[in-house]
């Protein structure tokens, strides 16, 4: 039996196994090559802590140059394989296995280790990392230890706008928010001491200055002598995971908020409906709209993800529901999006005019038209709206019901003015309500600019 001893004095990587191809000795050299040292008698084939093809794909047991070489009982055989060590450095190695007979079966073997440089397997599997980097949907960016970057791939270049020409040979730094530069130091001091950096989220500036939402991973890059020597980073772009994180964070909190406003407006439309209805009927027609009307305004600011609901969409959810396409209604006025509160007030009050013509103003009779307008004076930085009915039946002035009443107190919540104006052919109703900065700002214009309404 060939012991340690013996294999100690060959000058190349050297093991031995049994004729069932346990390891019976192997020298330092081999165990330098392994990265580690195997038990004796314990481990079959081979000490590697795994074999690889040109492929990257695991060898299996049976696969393995010695297990092939004692079950066909070949006296030599040759291969090229790809060593595995324990800190996933890999080494492309040639082997040559020597088998020994007795009577005729095998009883044991020696194998020779042979580091080779660069071999049709190192190159084949280049290529395919090549390939892979250059069509990852992921940036892959290889640097030095000192931040020099080194390599560049396409999804870097589409994520953050720089050129390879214009990032290797130059400083990583350059993508990192100043406020961010202490994560740099981190990660070097992780690499040096050959540890990965595992998935954390950042940001990275791109060429236009834009912040990009990232989640890292960064690597060790070591040489063929295992000496770290850079660092491979992944980043994934999380713009989009951040986006709807943030949506649903918003979400909730204008749930929680809208959810404790409504109970409160829902509350007080039922005591006020009740108070006014004549009988249970005309209370359950009363409240069961306004609450509708409520419930379309939701609709359109969930559509808008909480930010606002566009007014147009609002006049027309609750003007147009259940009316005919006849042309009797006319609806005109630049864009503009009103925050969830106003939001609200705004179809409350639509919701009662309308429901009052229908009843007893111009859509109450087959030839009644009504016109829907607004505009925007810039620089009074107020909202112009008009309710205009013609050939209505002649109104009756008198006390207010509730549904006007409504609109009046929810006018003035919004910190408006209206007036109500009763014409020979129709109601006429006109609401000023002031822009505020904030308002301006979601509706897309400047409220300081003459070309206030149009969308910039």
């Amino acid at each position: 039996m060939i012991h340690n001893d013996n294999l100690s004095q060959l000058p190349m990587a050297a093991y031995a196994t049994d004729g069932a191809g346990l390891i019976t000795a192997y020298n330092d050299l081999a165990a330098e090559l392994w990265g580690q040292h195997p038990s004796l008698g314990e481990i079959r084939w081979c000490g590697a802590w795994g074999l690889r093809d040109a492929f990257d794909d695991p060898v299996a047991p049976e696969k393995l140059p010695v297990a092939r070489a004692l079950s066909s009982q070949v006296e030599l055989s040759e291969a090229d394989v790809i060593i595995e060590r324990p800190d996933r450095s890999r080494i492309s190695i040639r082997s040559q296995t020597r088998v020994t007979f007795k009577n005729g079966a095998a009883v044991g073997s020696i194998t020779l280790l042979c580091r080779q440089s660069a071999t049709i397997f190192d190159k084949l599997q280049q290529e395919r990392l090549a390939a892979i980097v250059s069509t990852s949907d992921d940036i892959i960016i290889g640097k030095t230890l000192d931040g020099i970057v080194t390599s560049w791939n396409a999804a870097a270049t589409r994520i953050l706008g720089y050129a390879p020409e214009e990032m290797i040979g130059k400083s990583i730094t350059r993508i990192i928010p100043p406020e961010l530069m202490e994560e740099e130091t981190y990660i070097i001091s992780k690499l040096r001491s050959g540890e990965k950096v595992d998935h954390f989220d950042t940001e990275r500036l791109s060429k236009d200055g834009r912040r990009v939402a990232l989640s890292l991973t960064v690597s060790p890059l070591r040489d063929e002598l295992s000496k770290i020597v850079g660092a491979s980073k992944i980043g994934r772009d999380i713009t989009e995971r951040r986006r709807a994180e943030d949506l649903q964070r918003r979400l909730f909190d204008e749930l929680n908020h809208r959810v404790k406003n409504t109970l409160a407006t829902v509350l007080a439309l039922a005591k006020q409906s009740a108070r006014r209805a004549v009988n249970p009927a005309q209370f359950a027609e009363s409240f069961s709209g306004r609450v509708q009307a409520l419930a379309r305004v939701h609709d359109l600011l969930v559509r808008g993800e909480m930010v606002g609901s566009e007014l147009a969409s609002l006049v027309q959810a609750e003007v147009l529901v259940g009316a005919k396409a006849d042309g009797r209604i006319e609806i005109s006025g630049p864009p503009l999006i009103l925050d969830p509160r106003t939001s609200g007030q705004i179809g409350l009050t639509l919701h009662e005019l309308t429901t009052n013509a229908k009843k007893f103003g111009a859509l109450s009779t087959a030839t009644g038209q009504l016109l829907v307008e607004w505009k925007i004076l810039p620089q009074q930085q107020e909202l112009h709206f008009l309710w205009k009915e013609s050939g209505a039946p002649a109104p009756v002035a008198g006390n207010p019901g509730f549904g006007m009443s409504l609109i009046r107190q929810t006018i003035e919540a919004a910190g408006g003015t209206s007036e109500l104006k009763f014409r020979e052919d129709g109601l006429q109703y006109s609401i000023r309500l002031p822009l505020s900065h904030s308002l301006a700002k979601k509706a897309g214009f400047d409220v300081g600019n003459e070309s206030a309404g149009k969308w910039i």
